[in-house]
């Protein structure tokens, strides 16, 4: 047992989350997501809500301050009416000024294989994927 670490967190998230470096990406899945089939290393945090888990992951984790998107989310795709309520969680939990970028569905996937880690959910929400992409620690 630690000290200050999120109790949703697993053993193996917190290892990933230590392991990457500076640049490393890390995608955390809703359950729609092709998780397993395009994930390098996949971690299952089943059961678990992603802005619950996007704030436990915060506490630990620097978005990159060197770049100008940090953080991506899958985009609505064209014809689709949904307007994604997740994303004002989302929002709402990511510092001030943290510029968000909108990635294509499929272009999503493609930059989600290149990733570090992939975090499977089972959140229900779609359009709930989004990317980070870690900064240093100062």
């Amino acid at each position: 047992m630690l000290k200050n670490i999120p109790k949703n967190l697993s053993p193996e998230l917190v290892k990933v989350l230590m392991e990457m470096g500076h640049g490393d990406e890390i995608v955390l899945a809703d359950g729609n997501y092709p998780a397993a089939s395009n994930a390098k290393k996949l971690i299952r945090c089943d059961g678990l809500p992603m802005p619950e888990l996007l704030k436990s992951i915060l506490e630990l984790f620097p978005l990159d301050q060197y770049v100008e998107q940090p953080v991506a989310l899958m985009a609505v795709a064209k014809g689709d009416e949904t307007k994604p309520a997740i994303w004002e969680e989302y929002k709402a939990l990511l510092d001030q000024g943290v510029s968000i970028e909108s990635i294509e569905r499929q272009a999503f996937y493609e930059r989600g294989k290149q990733a570090y880690a992939i975090v499977a959910t089972g959140e229900e929400a779609i359009y709930a994927n989004i990317l980070l992409k870690k900064g240093v620690v100062k």
